[in-house]
């Protein structure tokens, strides 16, 4: 597999910007609430812890096989920071998989932010010869859940810690015996 870089993803209200350490600090504002860890546990971190942070994320993974890719997310009325989307691809025997995950400061949830968001990043992912995208989501986080369904995954009902595995089929899956993709087996004219 081929290193992906994290590139700008523009959307209708949206820019999702490759993260740098310099977002640390008002990426440390946008995430302050506690209310954010509710499913995901911990505490909100510091302009120093985040900087640490984004200094490994950019880094990038320590397997050349799997990217990191971490993007903030700009609302561009009022060119303010929001929250954050990721994905981190990884070879699969179906070909590469992105799993991907995000989360909206408290003040933008409920105004189709995160939604936008994930939408553009399943899409933009789509285009990079991902095959599958999938996300992991609390069973009682049914915002996360709706975000998800937003960006067109779908629960699988397989569980991993405690969460719900959900998945959408991006890319052409090719078919073992032949190579050829399932669409050219199915002689579809799509």
């Amino acid at each position: 597999m081929y290193p992906i870089a994290a590139q700008v993803i523009s959307t209708e209200r949206l820019d999702l910007l490759p993260l740098l350490v310099g977002h640390a600090e008002e990426m440390a504002a946008v995430l302050a609430d506690p209310a954010l860890h509710t499913f995901t546990g911990g505490t909100p971190d510091t302009p120093q812890v985040l900087r640490s942070r984004y200094q490994r994320m950019i880094a990038g993974s320590p397997d050349p096989a799997v990217s990191w890719l971490n993007w903030v997310i700009r609302l561009r009325e009022g060119a303010c920071l929001t929250g954050t989307v990721q994905a981190t691809i990884s070879p699969s025997g179906h070909g590469p998989t992105a799993e991907v995950a995000w989360v909206v400061g408290t003040p933008w949830q409920g105004r189709g932010v995160a939604g936008e968001a994930a939408r553009g990043l399943v899409d933009w992912l789509s285009r990079q010869r991902v095959q599958t995208v999938i996300a992991h989501i609390h069973p009682e986080h049914h915002a996360s859940a709706a975000v998800a369904a937003t960006a067109g995954l779908a629960p699988t009902g397989e569980w991993n810690e405690g969460e719900v595995r959900w998945r959408r089929i991006v890319g052409r899956q090719l078919h073992r015996s032949t190579g050829l993709g399932l669409a050219d087996r199915q002689g579809s004219n799509t």
